[in-house]
Order: structure tokens, then C-alpha cells, then sequence
């Protein structure tokens, strides 16, 4: 699967009468990654993924996929893409196999390559055994996997994901958090709005933050909460076996390092400053340790912190 793949708009704007949804939003995304479209109820996500796949038009301003205007060359532009906007309803008589081979006949799928393809798309979203099962009798968590399916059925290069958990109880959720971070496996570009700051820290590479139809920033996770968590950096470290003192103390003597915190005896708050120079050396560090370190990630609640001074700011 080519990683030369790239969301593009240009200035896009949308207006409904005179409330204004999207508001001359400038966004490049391009490579294989997991990129989390973040921003309250309102701000706007959902319009801009459907004036992405010519659900709707655009006021003034251009979408494109991979280079290609989807509102003049939408064939060409969405043949490479896999989309989930607002989560449809499957009937309930139909089981998975039934319900993705109408999508893919209604696509227009080859009918020699559509049993294939079926079994890959469910595979991907663990649904092998549920494949010949009544979709009335699944949880919403089970359904949502089977629409996700409906996604791949074309192998795409790009997934667009509409706020894919909402609605979800806590296992759903984590069921299809497991699968979106799979999907990445095959070196796509998945693009998925999201309310929901731990879902975008656990699943996303990087963030396009917006409000009021407007872009607030779009970086990586680790460089948007260096730049603007005012220097109050925490990692959070897990560890495959229980950590010492003396460890404690090596970590915390690290030239940067704050603050050293064990939530309990695997996992481990650094607080340091300076940024993402230090973040690297701390992560440098630990290796060279060989204490068992198995995970290393921003803290979650630094996002919330940089989301909401961000979001408060455009009130």
C-alpha cells in the first residue's frame, strides 16, 4: 500500500444561511498515519469530513484527496477511500456476510472478488466467527465493527472515521479503539474526528485541533503539548516489572526531570521541562536503564490541559 497519500484543504468554508460551520480551513495532511480531528460538539468535524467526500459542497475553497478535487473529480478522488460519517443503521435480519455483499454490489465490487474481500474487511475488524450471525442480536460495539468493515471492503489507502466510538459503552469503545489502531498496520492514512481527548491521545500520531470552523493547530501530540502546555511536561512510563529506589532516584536525577511519581510499582509520572529535547532524553535514558520499560506516551491529561486554555481562547 503507496504511503504517498494526502488530505488537502484549501481554504474551505461552509456557511448554512448566515451561521458560519467551516471558516477558510487551511490543512495539509500527507503519509500513512492515524491523525485525530479534535474539537467540541459544534466545531464544525463533521461538516468538513463530508465536504471531504462531496457529501455536501463547499461554500468557497477546495478538498482534496491525493491531489484531486473531490467535488469536480469526486470518482478519481474517493476511489482510494474508506469512509464511516454518521453511523448507519444495518438491518437487523442480515447477517454481516449479507450486509457488506449488498455495499459492496451497490459499489459496484467485481461479484468474483467480493467474497474475498468480505472475509479480508472482517478479519480486520475481528468479526470472523460473528460472520454468518444475526446483526439484530450484536452489541452497538459489534455493529460499529461491522460498519467499519463496510469501510474496507475497497482496501483503501485513506479511512475517514466520524467520531467512530460515540454511542459506545467502555468495552465497544475499547473494542474499536483496538481495531482503528490495527487498521495502521497496513500503512493508511486514517483521519478521525473525535471529542474525546484520551480516545485521540490512546489512538492518534498527531492532532488538527478546531473550533468554530476554525484550525487552532496541527502537530504532533508530544510537539502540540510542548508548545503549549507552558513548559509543565509529564510522560507517563509503564514498566513489565516493579521498579526499585534506586531507579527512582537515577531517573530523577536525568538533566530535565521535575519530578518523578509512581502511580503504583509499574507505572511511572515524569514531570521535566524544556520540552521535547529533554522528552527525548529521558526516553534515551530509560532504555539505557533496562528497567522494563513497555510504554512511553504524553499524559493524557496534559491535552486536556492544552485543549481546553486553546478551545477557551476562541470564545
Amino acid at each position: 500500500m503507496s504511503s504517498n497519500v494526502s488530505i488537502e484543504t484549501i481554504k474551505l468554508s461552509k456557511q448554512f444561511g448566515s451561521f458560519t460551520a467551516v471558516s477558510e480551513l487551511n490543512l495539509k495532511i500527507a503519509g500513512a498515519k492515524c491523525v485525530g480531528f479534535l474539537g467540541p460538539n459544534g466545531a464544525g468535524k463533521t461538516t468538513t469530513l463530508k465536504m471531504l467526500t462531496d457529501l455536501i459542497r463547499p461554500s468557497s475553497g477546495e478538498a482534496l484527496i491525493n491531489g484531486l478535487n473531490v467535488h469536480t473529480n469526486k470518482k478519481n478522488a474517493l476511489e482510494s477511500v474508506g469512509t464511516l460519517i454518521e453511523m448507519p443503521e444495518i438491518y437487523p435480519s442480515l447477517t454481516p456476510r449479507e450486509a457488506l455483499m449488498m455495499v459492496a454490489e451497490y459499489r459496484g465490487v467485481p461479484a468474483g472478488e467480493r467474497k474475498k474481500l468480505i472475509d479480508e474487511a472482517i478479519s480486520e475488524v475481528r468479526m470472523n466467527e460473528w460472520i454468518d450471525k444475526r446483526v439484530g442480536k450484536f452489541s452497538k460495539g459489534m455493529k460499529q465493527r461491522v460498519c467499519i468493515a463496510s469501510a474496507l471492503l475497497n482496501d483503501p489507502c485513506i479511512i475517514l472515521l466520524d467520531e467512530p466510538t460515540t454511542g459506545l459503552d467502555p468495552r465497544g469503545m475499547s473494542e474499536v479503539r483496538d481495531v482503528i489502531k490495527s487498521l495502521k498496520n497496513k500503512k493508511r492514512l486514517i483521519f478521525m474526528s473525535s471529542h474525546i481527548l484520551s480516545e485521540v491521545s490512546d489512538v492518534c500520531d498527531e492532532i488538527a485541533m478546531i473550533d468554530h470552523g476554525k484550525l487552532l493547530v496541527y502537530d504532533s501530540l508530544p510537539n502540540v503539548i510542548a508548545k503549549f502546555s507552558k513548559g509543565q511536561n509529564i510522560v507517563e512510563v509503564g514498566l513489565r516489572k516493579p521498579i526499585d529506589s534506586i531507579s527512582m532516584k537515577s531517573i530523577g536525577a536525568i538533566q530535565g526531570v521535575v519530578e518523578v511519581t509512581a502511580k503504583d510499582n509499574t507505572n511511572l509520572q515524569i514531570q521535566f521541562s524544556d520540552g521535547l529535547e529533554t522528552q527525548e532524553k529521558i526516553f534515551v535514558a530509560l532504555g539505557k536503564m533496562n528497567i522494563g520499560a513497555i510504554s512511553f506516551k504524553p499524559k493524557g491529561s496534559e491535552l486536556e490541559g492544552v485543549y481546553l486554555d486553546l478551545i477557551k481562547d476562541t470564545l
